[in-house]
C-alpha cells in the first residue's frame, strides 16, 4: 500500500479533483477539499417540508435543492411528517441507455429503511411515477415508535433507477434519537458519509483517477476487466476529514452506491458500531449496545453508524475499501482510499468544539422519551422448514426471482399477513454476489450456508454468497406496513433487469 500524502496538495498527472467535477489542472496538481457537509432539512412544528428536483446537469441526472445540485440529508424525529414535492425536470427525451429501453426519463422516490407505509402518498414505488414535466406530492408519516438512525432516499423507476442512481440521485435520512440507545454519541461531533458510486467507463482521465484513489493495478478477484467506478464521498473524490488525536466522532456512512460494495476500513482504529442499517444494536440487544470491529462489509444500500476515534498524532491515517471479491462473474470491486484523516487546525479545532456542543440532536434532547427496546426469542422459528424461499438466477437474457421477471402489471409472489414473523431463505444459484433488500421491514441474518453467523444482525439489505444460501428472520409486525411492497436485488442494474418481486402485507 503507498503511504499516504497529507500534505495540501498531491500529484495527480494534471487533473484537479473539486466535488464531482474533473478539471484539467494548468499546475498539475490536484487540490485536496475537505470533506463537504451537505445541507439539512429539519422539522418546524414536527414537519420537514421541501422542494426536490429531478433536473439533467452536465449530461448527467441529479437533484437540486435550494438552486443547488446537492442532495440535503433530511432530519426527522419518530412522530414526525415528511412533506416533499418531487418535481420531475428532466428533459423529454433521453439519449441515455437504461435496463429498460428506451429510457423515459421517469422517475420516483424510494425512502430505504424506513418502517411506513408503501401506499401512497408515502413509500408507494409502484402506483406513483413522474413523467418529465410532472411532480409527485409526498407525504410520510414517521411513526412514534420508529427507530432512529441513517436511512436514505433515492430514485426507484423499474428500468431506470440504475442509471438515476449513478448519476447520484440519492440522499441521506436521520430518525434523530440515538443518543437513547447510546447516550454518548450526544456529545460527539457528528459527520454524515454518503458514499456514491462515480462511473470513469467513458472518462479520459480513468486511469489517472484510479491512481489518485490508490487502486492496485492487480484485481482482487482474478476479474480481467479494469475497475469502472470509483467512489465519492459527499460528492468529492478522496476529500479530507478533519479528526484530532484520540478524538471520538459518531460517523453514520451510507453506500449509496447502485451497484459497488464497501469493505470499510479505518486505517489503525476500530469501529465501534452503533446501528447497521439504521437499527440500533440495542434496540433487540439492550445488554450490547455496541461492537467493535476493524472492518465492516456494506453491500449497496448498507448503512453503518459508528463511533471511531482519531490516528495518534503524526500517523498516516485514512478511510478506505478493501477489495471485495463479489465472484467470477462479478464486476470489480478493488481496494481504494475514500478519504484521507486529517488533524484540524487550531482555529477549526475549537469551530469543531463548539459544534459538537450543539448537535442537531440536541434540538430534540430526547422528547422525553425512553428507548423503546424489543428483544424476541426467534429460535423456534429458525427451527421451522422456510415460509418462503427466494432464488436468484440470471442469464443472458436477465436477472429472475424464482425463474420470473418482474412484471409491473404482475400479482404478488408471496404475502405476509402483518402482525407475525416470517422465516425466509435466500438461494444465490449464480455466480456472482447479490444483496438482497425488502421494503418496509427489517430481518434478522442469523446463518449462511446452514453455519450460524458469529454476529446474527438486523438489516434491510444483506449479501447472499456466490452459490450459497442465507437465511433470515423477517419482522412483519408493525401495522402500517399494509399494502403492496417489492423485494429485489439492490445491484440496481440487475432489479432493472427483471431481479425484483412483489409482497403482499396484509
Amino acid at each position: 500500500m503507498n503511504e499516504l500524502l497529507m500534505t495540501g496538495q498531491r500529484e495527480c498527472k494534471g487533473i484537479l479533483l473539486l466535488g464531482a467535477q474533473i478539471i484539467v489542472a494548468a499546475s498539475g496538481l490536484a487540490q485536496t477539499v475537505s470533506v463537504p457537509e451537505p445541507p439539512q432539512v429539519r422539522a418546524e412544528n414536527h414537519v420537514v417540508s421541501l422542494t426536490l428536483e429531478a433536473v439533467n446537469e452536465d449530461g448527467r441526472d441529479a437533484f437540486a435543492f435550494e438552486g443547488k445540485t446537492v442532495a440535503p440529508v433530511i432530519r426527522v424525529s419518530p412522530g414526525d411528517a415528511l412533506r416533499i414535492t418531487y418535481v420531475n425536470n428532466l428533459p423529454a427525451k433521453s439519449a441515455e441507455t437504461c435496463g429498460v429501453n428506451p429510457c423515459m426519463n421517469m422517475t420516483n422516490l424510494h425512502f430505504h429503511g424506513l418502517i411506513v407505509s408503501p401506499n401512497a402518498p408515502q413509500d408507494d414505488v409502484l402506483g406513483m411515477m413522474a413523467m418529465p414535466g410532472h411532480a409527485l406530492h409526498y407525504s410520510v408519516e414517521i411513526p412514534r415508535g420508529h427507530p432512529p438512525g441513517l436511512f436514505w432516499y433515492h430514485t426507484h423507476p423499474h428500468g431506470e433507477s440504475h442509471r438515476q442512481v449513478l448519476d447520484g440521485m440519492s440522499g441521506a435520512i436521520v430518525i434523530e434519537g440515538m443518543e437513547r440507545y447510546v447516550p454518548e454519541v450526544g456529545h460527539l461531533r457528528e459527520r454524515v458519509i454518503v458514499v456514491r458510486g462515480r462511473s470513469i467507463e467513458h472518462d479520459p482521465n480513468a486511469e489517472e483517477l484510479r491512481n489518485h484513489v490508490e487502486i492496485p493495478s492487480e484485481g482482487c478477484g482474478g476479474e480481467a476487466e479494469a475497475p469502472e467506478e470509483v467512489f465519492t464521498v459527499n460528492g468529492s473524490l478522496r476529500p479530507q476529514i478533519e479528526i484530532a488525536p484520540g478524538e471520538r466522532q459518531f460517523w453514520r456512512v451510507v453506500n449509496a452506491s447502485a451497484d459497488r460494495y464497501l469493505d470499510l476500513q479505518l486505517d489503525g482504529e476500530p469501529f465501534e458500531i452503533v446501528a447497521l442499517d439504521g437499527m440500533p444494536l440495542a434496540y433487540h440487544d439492550p445488554n450490547h449496545p455496541t461492537r467493535t470491529t476493524d472492518h465492516v462489509l456494506l453491500a449497496p444500500a448498507g448503512r453503518i453508524e459508528a463511533i471511531v476515534t482519531g490516528p495518534v498524532a503524526g500517523a498516516h491515517g485514512a478511510l478506505r475499501t478493501l477489495c471485495v471479491n463479489t465472484g467470477p462473474a462479478g464486476d470489480p470491486n478493488p481496494e481504494m482510499v475514500l478519504a484521507d484523516l486529517v488533524q484540524p487546525s487550531l482555529d477549526r479545532a475549537s469551530s469543531s468544539r463548539r459544534n459538537s456542543d450543539a448537535r442537531p440532536e440536541a434540538e430534540h434532547a430526547n422528547q422525553g422519551w425512553p428507548p423503546l427496546y424489543k428483544p424476541i426469542n426467534l429460535e423456534p422459528l429458525k427451527k421451522r422448514a422456510p415460509t418462503f424461499t427466494v432464488i436468484f438466477t440470471e442469464d443472458k437474457n436477465g436477472f429472475y426471482i424464482n425463474g420470473r421477471k418482474f412484471a409491473m402489471d404482475a400479482g404478488p409472489m408471496t404475502s405476509a399477513r402483518v402482525g407475525t414473523y416470517q422465516h425466509w431463505r435466500i438461494v444465490n444459484r449464480t455466480a456472482e454476489l447479490h444483496p438482497f433488500h425488502i421494503h418496509q421491514v427489517h430481518f434478522l441474518a442469523y446463518a449462511e450456508n446452514d453455519v450460524p453467523l458469529a454476529h446474527p444482525a438486523w438489516l434491510d439489505t444483506v449479501n447472499v454468497p456466490v452459490g450459497g444460501a442465507l437465511d433470515v428472520i423477517l419482522d412483519f409486525t408493525d401495522p402500517v406496513i399494509k399494502g403492496m411492497a417489492v423485494f429485489h436485488c439492490h445491484l440496481l442494474n440487475h432489479e432493472d433487469k427483471g431481479m425484483m418481486a412483489k409482497i403482499l402485507f396484509k
